[in-house]
């Protein structure tokens, strides 16, 4: 993607270091004044603006933010953009609330023009919370995926998606056994895979939903197809996992399902993995999978308490995900509220910079693109967002209040939501202005 140089300045944050496996308290960077610069969809300059600017050419256009605070794009490594339209659907379990609504939402997309409609609103509905990376679960629709690449390719966006592959325990409509469903994903992977920006995740939706042919298939398919993502689920429930071991009596874990079919390794995103024993979290560590954390999920159909500091302490790479639409929104900020609240539910405490790392890099490493995106620094992809401390008068006290940055972004991750974000970047555009005339100038 080609476009002129262009300069954003403004206070900004970045990391030190990884605060799980570091001392959290120093992870944070913090400049008052910043100047990041981009070309070509690069960052080429990001540092003091004092430091920096000297060094920019004088006519370089300038977006000043000097009332927010720029950050890496946000990046959400599990979510669901059929079941936009069933979020926060009353009152069910997992496995209930997956027939009673989930799969009649999901098979409204085998109208073409419905699936088209949903992918603009959710990718413009991503931008507008300031996410410019996400893991995506299309329908069993070859045509679902198809939409959703289309709409993010046209945006420019960094996305990874697939549709879904399932052969049994879904109404008859939904159905895809491995004769259809993995041709139809390779097709889909030469269509879309490293067009642009964009990346295939072969999708197997979860265990139970799969036989072992058609996991073994999905398997192979990832062998075949290097580069490529695999997204799927994990001891999400416990009774999810107990239907596992009926199903899969062999196998000695639910991750072992996946690894015995190939389907466990690096570029494997598990979806909330909330039931893990030691035995799990060691394996996951071993293997190089990725983890998404979806605490707005967990919390509100009751699945359980994720580790998030066993499962990073111990280097697992965990991101966020909204898990949209058992997750009751997009908002990064409001999932991280969640997820705070799991924490200390659990007896932990989720620090400011572990709370924007895994918004970010966090969820930059759950799916191995941490030498493209995540962190501000030169060479990397320039997707950013500009957070706004003042977006609503109980934000603007607060923060105004703040003891320090540290406190301040804890306090947009703890009150703030889609209002709080200013301006979303992507690759180097901007694609969406809050106010809708940014402040230019030097």
């Amino acid at each position: 993607m080609t476009n002129g140089p262009l300069g954003l300045r403004g206070p900004a944050y970045g990391f030190r270091h990884d605060p799980f496996a570091g001392e959290a308290d120093t992870a944070l960077a913090f400049w008052p004044d910043a100047l990041v610069v981009m070309r070509d969809g690069i960052v080429t300059a990001f540092g003091d603006h004092a430091a920096e600017r000297p060094r920019q050419p004088d006519d370089l256009p300038v977006h000043r933010y000097p009332d927010g605070i720029i950050g890496p794009g946000f990046v959400d490594a599990h979510v669901h953009y059929p079941q936009m339209e069933m979020t926060g659907a009353f009152g069910e379990t997992l496995l209930d609330w997956l027939r009673r609504y989930t799969f009649p939402a999901e098979a409204r997309f085998a109208d073409p023009a419905h699936a088209a409609r949903i992918a603009r609103i959710f990718l413009r509905e991503l931008l507008r919370a300031g996410t410019t990376t996400a893991a995506v679960y299309c329908t069993v629709h070859e045509h679902s995926a198809d939409a959703l690449f289309a709409e993010a390719a046209r945006l420019g966006m960094r996305l990874a998606a697939g549709k879904v592959l399932m052969d049994r325990h879904a109404p008859e409509g939904l159905l895809d056994g491995a004769d259809h469903g993995i041709p139809a994903t390779q097709r889909l992977i030469d269509r879309w895979h490293g067009r642009g920006r964009l990346l295939y995740a072969i999708t197997p939706r979860f265990a139970p939903a799969c036989t072992d042919e058609a996991l073994r298939a999905a398997g192979r398919l990832w062998c075949d197809n290097p580069g490529t993502l695999v997204q799927t689920h994990l001891c999400e429930t416990e009774a999810e996992i107990a239907w596992v071991r009926e199903l899969f009596p062999g196998a000695p874990s639910y991750l072992d399902v996946y690894a015995r079919a190939g389907l466990a390794g690096p570029g494997a995103v598990m979806g909330h993995a909330v039931h893990v024993t030691e035995a799990d979290i060691a394996a996951l560590r071993r293997s190089g999978c990725g983890v998404a954390h979806c605490p707005s999920s967990n919390l509100f159909l009751g699945s359980g308490l994720f580790r998030l500091h066993d499962m990073a302490g111990e280097g697992v790479r965990v991101g966020l995900g909204s898990d949209v639409g058992a997750g009751t929104g997009l908002s990064p900020l409001r999932t991280l509220g969640d997820a705070y609240k799991v924490a200390r539910l659990g007896g932990a405490r989720l620090h400011p910079a572990q709370a924007f790392w895994l918004a970010t890099r966090g969820g930059a490493e759950a799916m191995r693109l941490e030498d493209r995106i995540g962190t501000l620094v030169p060479g990397m992809e320039a997707d950013l967002v500009v957070l706004d401390p003042a977006a609503t008068p109980a934000l603007a006290l607060r923060t105004g209040a703040a003891a320090d940055p540290a406190d301040r972004l804890f306090a947009l991750a703890a009150l703030g939501d889609e209002r709080a974000v200013r301006a979303t970047y992507v690759a180097g555009r901007l694609v969406h202005d809050r106010d809708a005339a940014g402040e230019t100038g030097r």
